[in-house]
């Protein structure tokens, strides 16, 4: 069972912003996968992954998957496998970075027949189907961007 008060997703994708980009492009954040137990991993930075604490606070969007789906290697093997080897890579926040990492956790399972995840596919994946935790979560995801936006606009429309 998901526990939001203890960060516990089960069998989860997880979602935190990513300040300062996330106030500019909301839909890009940082990601993390969770465990049988619902102990999120996260690519934090180099040969660096978290567990149990993601790099910038508390996941506000989740997407819960069916273990059953795994076809290759049972969930939780797959995401130690996964976590063992970004725990030896550089991270590079455009090509190899926190969703490459949920994206190869997914493809060594083989999770719904598929081997090929993408981190811009785990990206528009949390875009349209992520579930936010709370009204405050949404709130942190997007109130940022809209005074950003919103004051570009009074600018320049006063300027």
């Amino acid at each position: 069972l998901i526990d939001k008060n203890r960060d516990i997703y089960p069998y989860s994708l997880v979602w935190s912003p990513l300040p300062p980009i996330s106030w500019i492009f909301p839909f890009i954040g940082h990601t993390g996968i969770a465990n049988s137990y619902g102990v999120i991993h996260d690519f934090a930075g180099p040969y660096t992954i978290n567990i149990n604490k993601m790099a910038f606070g508390s996941p506000t969007r989740y997407i819960q998957l069916d273990p059953l789906l795994c076809r290759d290697v049972e969930w939780d093997v797959a995401i130690n496998e996964g976590c063992q080897i970004y725990r030896g890579r550089m991270h590079n926040i455009c090509c190899d970075n926190c969703h490459s990492h949920v994206a190869r956790c997914l493809s060594i399972m083989g999770y719904d027949k598929k081997r090929n995840y993408s981190m811009v596919g785990i990206g528009v994946w949390f875009f349209f189907f992520g579930t936010f935790t709370s009204f405050g979560a949404f709130i942190q995801t997007y109130l940022p961007s809209l005074l950003l936006y919103t004051g570009i606009a009074l600018i320049a429309y006063y300027a």
